[in-house]
């Protein structure tokens, strides 16, 4: 300690606001062991919780089936908020960089085999699902190099449609309800198709827009 006021040294004494930017050397000094990515790591340990769950006393037990629903709702609420602590207090890490998307990737990827598996959900349905993620995954490394293409409205809706659908379809459901959850997955199958496209036509944007900079640039 020098003594000297933070004002008189040409500082300032007020403390940092939750969610300000940060320099890239103070991000990379964020602890591993910080809340947002113990939230990530009790969805990566929620997967196989899940899957032994829902596939218990042979896949059909609605008690089981209620708890594999618990599992994988515990598991869709820490995906909304590790991202969210991890933006507003600075908690970016590089482990949670590759952690949170193969969490979530892991717990929805499961749960579509699973009830695809147990006939309760068209495997079309899974592969399409499954095929845009993994399709859009490889879209992004292709476009790195040029930018990167933020969260759309559609992706987050798409999101919400899925874990929505899948938890229903993870319930033993029967009258009304089945139906319900027919139309609630119908509709999360367009949104994954239509943003999926919406994300190969911004792809292709930003990649000729980082082309066409380069030959600028030369």
């Amino acid at each position: 300690m020098t003594g000297v006021p933070a004002s008189a040294a040409g500082g300032t004494d007020r403390r940092p606001v939750p969610g300000a930017k940060l320099g890239a050397a103070a991000v990379n000094q964020a602890s591993l062991w910080n809340i947002a990515n113990i939230l990530t790591m009790i969805r990566l340990v929620l997967v196989p919780g899940f899957v032994f769950l829902l596939l218990a006393e042979g896949g059909y037990d609605p008690a089981w089936r209620a708890w594999a629903w618990a599992a994988f709702a515990v598991a869709m609420i820490t995906d909304i908020f590790d991202g969210h602590l991890a933006r507003t207090y600075n908690l970016v890490t590089d482990f949670g960089k590759i952690a949170d998307p193969i969490a979530d990737k892991a717990i929805m990827g499961s749960a579509l085999i699973c009830l695809s598996w147990l006939g309760d959900l068209p495997w079309w349905v899974t592969g399409v699902i499954l095929g845009r993620e993994l399709g859009i995954t490889l879209l992004r490394f292709w476009v790195i190099r040029y930018g990167v293409i933020p969260a759309s409205r559609g992706g987050k809706l798409k999101t919400l449609a899925q874990g929505t659908a899948v938890g229903m379809y993870v319930l033993a459901l029967t009258g009304a309800l089945a139906t319900m959850r027919f139309w609630v997955m119908a509709i999360a199958v367009v949104l994954t198709v239509v943003t999926g496209l919406d994300y190969i036509r911004q792809a292709v944007v930003l990649r000729r827009q980082g082309i066409a900079a380069e030959r600028a640039a030369r």
